[in-house]
């Protein structure tokens, strides 16, 4: 079973609810990057997602935009990314997952990039840029080396909402809003009516990220879904306190966590 798929089936014995966690990989370096994976963990987080820093991450806002060009500005590869997780693997099992742009995968040869995710203990991929239509150009290879493709849906998606609701795997990624990621003090989402189509169709856990800034609204949004995803909020602090972040970043990690136990 992939540690995704665990990670879900041991939160849901519990009556608990996840915590997905988003940063860039290498901003502002390596190391740190490290750091604050295991500080997210050790601090409340199920699942992280590490970014691969693309020159033109069309579905991120500002935040994650710069730290994207300040990683690539270090000097971060794919390679280096894999060298980290061999370094998180060695300290925790709990799941890794990169969210990427398909030109990277395309670049690096498909087959060859699942294969040292498997070798790394990568649990699986987020490609935003890849409509689900064309999923098969992945696909095949993802589960040959047993990585999960997380489809995403937005309320853009409409019709097609109850198709890849119903054919996910490990979690649906549910997107607050139509744009990009960012902070949000608002939602203008029908949530009741999103969500509950996803309610009747999805064939796996779903959860909910974009904008979500606040344990006030993970709580909030964690009544809808299986799960919350934070990711600009976290952002923001790494690019605040630079390579002193990961012990900020826990403080955050675990004040977010806090809705896990008032199920």
């Amino acid at each position: 079973m992939n540690r995704i798929e665990k990670c879900f089936e041991e939160l849901k014995a519990q009556n608990r609810k996840a915590l997905i966690t988003f940063i860039t990989a290498g901003d502002p370096d390596m190391d740190t990057t490290e750091k604050t994976v295991l500080e997210m963990f050790d601090n409340g987080a199920d699942i992280v997602e590490l970014g691969v820093p693309f020159s033109d991450p069309i579905a991120e806002g500002v935040t994650i935009q710069k730290s994207s060009l300040r990683s690539l500005k270090n000097g971060t590869t794919l390679d280096k990314i894999f060298a980290a997780v061999d370094k998180i693997r060695s300290k925790t099992n709990k799941p890794l997952i990169l969210m990427m742009y398909i030109n990277t995968i395309f670049a690096y040869g498909t087959e060859k990039f699942f294969g040292v995710c498997k070798e790394k203990g990568i649990d699986g991929v987020i490609v935003p840029d890849m409509p689900y239509e064309e999923r098969d150009e992945i696909l095949p290879y993802a589960e040959k080396y047993g990585i999960i493709n997380i489809n995403l849906v937005s309320p853009a998606s409409k019709e097609l909402i109850k198709t890849i609701a119903a054919d996910s795997k490990g979690f649906l990624y549910c997107v607050s809003s139509n744009g990009v990621t960012g902070v949000r003090s608002e939602f203008s989402t029908n949530f009741d009516e999103f969500f509950g189509m996803i309610k009747v169709h999805a064939s796996c856990p779903f959860c909910v990220g974009f904008g979500i800034s606040s344990p006030e609204q993970a709580k909030r949004m964690s009544e809808y879904c299986d799960g919350v995803i934070v990711g600009s909020a976290v952002v923001r602090i790494m690019e605040e306190h630079g390579s002193a972040a990961p012990a900020e970043v826990g403080k955050f990690t675990k004040s977010l966590s806090a809705f896990k136990d008032t199920m």
